[in-house]
């Protein structure tokens, strides 16, 4: 009997740990799952140099304007402010930069 639980437990778990661990926020609302193989955008093409740690402890490149126009490789938004944002997590993307203006392909 004792083994019969403990083999329950063991497969609750199991089953627990398979779900990607960003699929719910603490509301319990979807979030999409995070990227993971977004290109690095080039340095030379952007004004800021910043980055910051993301919830899932990445370096991420904080919003930046660029240098000569275009989209930098990797951008996952436009904010209301020109910069592009490079978050791997729809939320809090664009904040202190005016909000998300319009979310790029990939984002």
């Amino acid at each position: 009997m004792i083994r019969s639980l403990f083999l329950t437990a063991v497969c609750i778990s199991a089953i627990g740990l398979s779900a990607p661990a960003n699929a719910f926020d603490k509301t319990g609302q979807h979030q999409p799952a995070a990227q993971t193989s977004r290109p690095e955008p080039s340095e030379a093409q952007l004004q800021e140099h910043e980055h910051y740690t993301n919830s899932d402890g990445k370096r991420v490149h904080s919003p930046a304007h660029v240098v000569g126009g275009g989209i930098p490789a990797g951008a996952s938004a436009k904010c209301g402010d020109g910069s592009y944002s490079f978050s791997l997590h729809h939320r809090g993307t664009c904040s202190h930069h005016g909000g998300v203006a319009q979310w790029l392909s990939g984002g």
